[in-house]
């Protein structure tokens, strides 16, 4: 299958691989996107088109993505990978701040929140930012290759007290007072939860000072909720930590940012695309069971898509898709920042470019100055080859975008 842009730029329906080929022979049209396979028309035709139906699959790790037309026809799937790491990138490049700031600038003036953004009111995180261009950005791509007549949204919401505490399901009061209602703080609730009382060994030590002990570390993610601290007494205390005795149970920290991520993402979604229909989950879940659809992201597009309707595949092609950065920021490694990092091109190759070496396709992963670079699939995992590669021996077929399609 072939996905059709009119002369005007305009997206027409799709044609079959014979068509498509027969009209670049005859010089009807020309190939402007090689993934997904897309001419343009070099002739203006009518904009003639039947009502297909957009499934957008929203997420915060994952979307998918999937077309389909009034018959039943599926022409479209695609899946995307959505960029986490913004946050602890953030995180990174402060800590290195901060350790110049103290070696080069410590005397300098403070000069406080001298930051637009970081004052900018109405302000979303850069991960939010990113995770909502990301949606925005499918479905604009989409309807620049095919004529969308409609967009389906599966949104969620989700209660983030609710999942940290499922009790209060069934006792609404707990919204309002909670777990800890009537004491100062968590410790005093477990110290009363467990009676005064070491529960190691149940007062037998004699020892009237008590604390309260993290089951699981927190250097090793645990928890700060109650079901992960527990009464010891202050001699069982310390012969934990110096390895005498052992504890089992406990809980790490439980994450709710992505489900408190998509509530926001549903808001802003809603919002940015107003004539969007929406569903819900527990809906694409009956009607996937009923079509006897396997459970992946690009095949809940499909369900919401059809509505629960039969559906035909036309296309076997999925496309996966991996959002990275638009650019190289880091311009040096290093302690002290010693080495420089050259982020434009290196014997005409950039770092994420689709390469064609030895028949087969590749991004490149990292570069070398000596005219080596190292090369990974589109999952971002590493290509064991040997010799290494020569940038001699490279055809660039693609220059970096801010997504890896493949």
């Amino acid at each position: 299958m072939a996905y059709v842009v009119n002369k005007d730029g305009s997206p027409l329906m799709p044609c079959t691989s014979v068509i498509a080929r027969l009209l670049l022979k005859q010089g009807k049209a020309k190939c402007i996107r090689k993934v997904p396979f897309t001419i343009k028309l070099s002739y203006q035709t009518t904009n003639y088109a039947q009502d297909i139906t957009l499934g957008v699959d929203t997420g915060s790790g994952t979307i998918g993505s999937s077309v389909i037309k009034d018959n039943g026809d599926v022409i479209y799937m695609s899946q995307i990978e959505i960029r986490n790491d913004i946050s602890d990138k953030l995180k990174q490049r402060s800590k290195y701040r901060r350790n110049r700031r103290n070696r080069k600038t410590r005397y300098r003036k403070v000069r406080g929140l001298n930051r637009k953004k970081s004052i900018k009111k109405d302000r979303f995180s850069p991960t939010m930012t990113s995770k909502i261009k990301s949606h925005v950005k499918e479905i604009k791509f989409v309807k620049t290759i095919l004529p969308i007549s409609k967009v389906i949204l599966e949104t969620a919401t989700f209660d983030p007290h609710a999942l940290k505490n499922p009790a209060v399901l069934n006792n609404k009061w707990l919204y309002q007072k909670g777990i800890n209602y009537g004491f100062a703080n968590t410790k005093a609730y477990v110290l009363d939860r467990d009676n005064h009382t070491c529960q190691h060994c149940k007062g037998k030590s004699k020892d009237s000072k008590l604390e309260v002990h993290h089951i699981v570390f927190r250097r090793n993610g645990g928890s700060d909720e109650s079901s992960n601290l527990i009464t010891l007494c202050k001699t069982h205390h310390d012969h934990l930590h110096s390895g005498n005795i052992t504890l089992k149970g406990g809980k790490t920290k439980g994450h709710l940012k992505h489900a408190t991520q998509m509530n926001s993402i549903r808001v802003q979604l809603l919002s940015l695309l107003p004539s969007a229909e929406e569903t819900f989950g527990f809906v694409t879940k009956e009607h996937r069971q009923l079509l006897n659809l396997p459970k992946e992201h690009h095949m809940d597009a499909v369900v919401i898509a059809s509505q629960g309707n039969a559906v035909n595949f036309k296309t076997n092609v999925i496309l996966f898709k991996r959002c990275i950065c638009d650019g190289d920021y880091q311009q040096s490694k290093g302690v002290r920042s010693e080495q420089r990092i050259p982020t434009g091109k290196i014997q005409g190759f950039r770092k994420f470019d689709k390469v064609k070496y030895l028949g087969s396709e590749y991004f490149i992963k990292g570069r070398m100055s000596t005219g080596y670079a190292i090369l990974m699939d589109s999952k971002g995992i590493k290509v064991t080859l040997k010799p290494i590669p020569k940038f001699s021996k490279m055809e660039r077929i693609q220059a970096r975008k801010s997504w890896i399609i493949s």
